[in-house]
């Protein structure tokens, strides 16, 4: 049978349709923008994320200038349209608009509140913008870090400084930061609406909690101003559902570590899991993130490596999280799996196919595919590894499609 004319016509027009989209018979086209710092030449490396096979490919423009020195950490205000970098050097946060094929525009630069700043994130409205800073403005008399809260315009994305309500200072003004413990590590938000921060000191090990306000994107100190640890040398905080996970690289250096998890009580409470402390994989070595995919179903924890010369040690340890919060070793000859040298930061895409990697010693990106029915990763099919530019530190992939 032979299409008529029209059909021709027709045929034509969709496959025209579908070469503008960027899709292939193979596949959906773009499924996202993934931004990666590199420290060594303060610059930002953009891909775009293929459907089908999960590759990378270099977006127009890339790499952009960060917009300071040492980038170190970056957020993505939901819907996608606006991009924070956080250069510790210089120090400032950068923000950049994001251009319909991931493009990157500087825009502004403005600073946090207190000094060294080390991590950056959003709410879950993409309203709020929080800085953690691990010395407080305060520093010489508390010895505490701080976090400075942003409200940013839903049009612009412009920052806006936000004061401490509960707190003033000596001349009765309200400060302009919230206090932490010391020497922070990182925070994580969690949609219960509670920002966690990991303190880690000589004398102890603690997770301080505030409660975030929806709409003013406040930060409330609870009762338990302080949660103690058990751990001996904490690593990394990160949200699970109703679950706070953190990992502990142990007292050995180079060692596999540990997980452990605490279930979210009222007013950003945490009690641990009982008998939920579970070992990293023995040939796994120094935990430094975790990632819970989107489904809630699996835990990963990636492993940074000693500081041999091969890194064979530089890998993803898999867990299933079992009813009860407490996390069981997945079952796979594979696991852990390996990825590029001296990882830093990983991520999971927006339609839950791939799961990436920045890797700092080798300056590379690694790419995996996640399995939603058995948590497994495996290679990408047309390869897993890409050139970052520069020594990569961290990694965020955009959620928003449509630009």
């Amino acid at each position: 049978m032979t299409l008529s004319r029209i059909g021709r016509l027709s045929m034509a027009l969709v496959v025209s349709v579908a070469m503008g989209l960027g899709m292939t018979s193979c596949g959906g086209g773009t499924i996202g923008y993934m931004w990666v710092l590199g420290t060594q030449y303060n610059n930002i490396a953009g891909f775009k994320i293929d459907d089908y096979t999960g590759n990378l490919t270099t977006s127009v423009g890339s790499p952009y200038a960060s917009g300071g020195t040492n980038p170190v950490m970056l957020a993505l205000k939901s819907g996608g349209r606006y991009l924070y970098v956080l250069n510790a050097g210089t120090p400032n946060i950068a923000q950049f608009s994001v251009g319909g094929d991931g493009t990157l525009t500087f825009q502004q630069s403005f600073t946090s509140q207190g000094t060294d700043p080390v991590w950056i994130a959003t709410d879950s409205t993409g309203n709020f913008l929080y800085v953690l800073d691990s010395k407080s403005p305060d520093y010489a008399t508390t010895g505490n870090g701080s976090i400075t809260a942003f409200s940013l315009d839903p049009n612009t994305g412009r920052a806006s400084l936000i004061t401490n309500a509960a707190v003033k200072d000596a001349n009765g003004a309200q400060l302009t930061y919230f206090e932490v413990g010391a020497n922070p590590l990182q925070f994580r938000y969690a949609s219960t609406g509670c920002l966690y921060t990991l303190d880690v000191n000589s004398t102890s090990q603690s997770i301080f909690p505030y409660v975030v306000s929806s709409s003013t994107g406040q930060l409330t100190q609870p009762t338990n101003s302080a949660i103690a640890l058990s751990t001996s040398n904490a690593t990394s905080v990160n949200i699970g559902g109703s679950y706070v996970y953190v990992t502990d690289a142990g007292s050995t250096v180079g060692g596999p570590g540990s997980i452990v998890p605490y279930t979210q009580g009222t007013s950003c409470s945490l009690s641990p899991v009982t008998g939920g402390t579970i070992a990293n994989l023995s040939t796994a070595s120094n935990p430094i993130q975790t990632l819970t995919d989107a489904k809630n179903k699996y835990v990963y924890v990636l492993n940074h490596s000693t500081s041999n010369t091969n890194y064979s040690d530089s890998t993803i340890s898999a867990f299933t999280i079992q009813t009860t919060g407490q996390l069981q070793q997945l079952g796979d000859t594979l696991n852990p799996y390996s990825v590029g040298a001296g990882p830093v930061c990983f991520a999971e895409d927006p339609t839950d196919q791939y799961i990436y990697t920045s890797n700092q010693y080798d300056g590379t990106v690694t790419g995996k595919i996640l399995s939603n029915i058995t948590g497994q990763l495996s290679p990408l099919t047309r390869g897993s590894k890409f050139t970052a530019v520069g020594l990569p530190s961290c990694l965020v992939i955009s959620s928003y499609t449509g630009y």
